[in-house]
């Protein structure tokens, strides 16, 4: 049976961060901030090592690479967008909306994980749909039920049917879509990436029904999971803007599980909903301020679940 959830990490350590402007077109939780861009890069690299450095200690494997000063790759620090890695040994590429963001896929860090990991296949599929403007942004775009091959996407400007529908041919996947959306400016716009409104785990599913406005698609959804016996813990569109649904679940190298945060959204929870996360996993929180304001992304946009089997295995 598939796993749902994994002891292996990919991270990408930044050498020089900062605002995306090709990307706060449609992402809608990046600010603007007066610091300089060398107290920006020196913040971000230092919440990144204190994260990396939480997750070591309680023994979760974490495979940290270098990004490079050339070509500029701004939200390099997220990996999950441009590739997702699978248990029966293949990876696959995602095309990206941003120009500078499609500079993130690197052969180089493929073959780094081929030394301790079986890739069997490595799919460039979807990159195709790049020059037509369709857009699928990994696992930011879709939220996977590994065990159940379900995949939830809400459609935005970097997730779109077309590709979904290639995804669905190419991969053993169903998917359920849907449009989940936020207020900005007094509009309601669709949110960016389906991982910052939903968090799967083994047993349990963290969402902010409310931001799905289509009651139909909001019962088609919650329904899914109701019949996969998932608990569903429900979070706010505030705690949505603290990036509560930005979570993931992970184990370490002795099978205990984690849910891994930001600060900010740990410190967004309520008693109830921690005494329903720690149900399945002690609750692991890092402070990632600067990367959250300006990247527009948290804790799970950081990890890249490495699924493929070790060459130990």
């Amino acid at each position: 049976m598939p796993d749902q959830i994994t002891q292996h990490l990919m991270m990408i350590r930044p050498v020089a961060f900062s605002k995306n402007k090709e990307t706060s077109i449609n992402n809608y939780f990046q600010f603007d901030t007066e610091l300089t861009t060398a107290l920006i890069q020196t913040k971000a690299l230092q919440e990144f090592d204190d994260f990396v450095q939480k997750l070591r200690k309680v023994s979760i494997e974490v495979y940290v690479f270098e990004d490079t000063q050339d070509p500029s790759t701004p939200d390099s620090i997220f990996p999950n967008n441009w590739v997702s890695f699978h248990q029966n040994g293949s990876l696959i590429l995602y095309p990206m909306f941003a120009n500078n963001r499609r500079l993130e896929r690197r052969s180089d860090l493929i073959d780094a994980l081929g030394s301790d990991f079986k890739i069997t296949e490595v799919f460039e599929d979807l990159l195709s749909f790049e020059s037509h403007h369709k857009f699928l942004e990994g696992t930011g775009s879709l939220v996977l039920d590994r065990v159940n091959h379900i995949a939830y996407a809400s459609y935005s400007d970097r997730t779109k049917r077309e590709v979904i529908l290639a995804f669905e041919k190419l991969t053993a996947y169903s998917v359920i879509s849907f449009t989940a959306y936020q207020n900005v400016d007094g509009q309601r716009l669709p949110i960016y990436h389906t991982n910052v409104m939903m968090s799967i785990g083994d047993r349990f599913v963290l969402i902010c029904a409310e931001a799905i406005d289509n009651l139909i698609e909001r019962e088609r959804v919650l329904a899914s999971f109701i019949n996969q016996s998932k608990e569903i813990i429900l979070i706010s569109e505030d705690q949505l803007n603290n990036y509560v649904g930005n979570m993931l679940q992970v184990k370490n190298k002795s099978g205990v599980c984690f849910l891994v945060m930001s600060t900010r959204a740990f410190q967004s929870l309520n008693a109830q909903q921690k005494q329903q996360l720690e149900k399945y996993g002690s609750l692991l929180h890092s402070n990632l301020t600067t990367i959250e304001m300006l990247g527009g992304g948290s804790a799970r946009c950081m990890m890249a679940e490495i699924f493929l089997p070790t060459k130990e295995s």
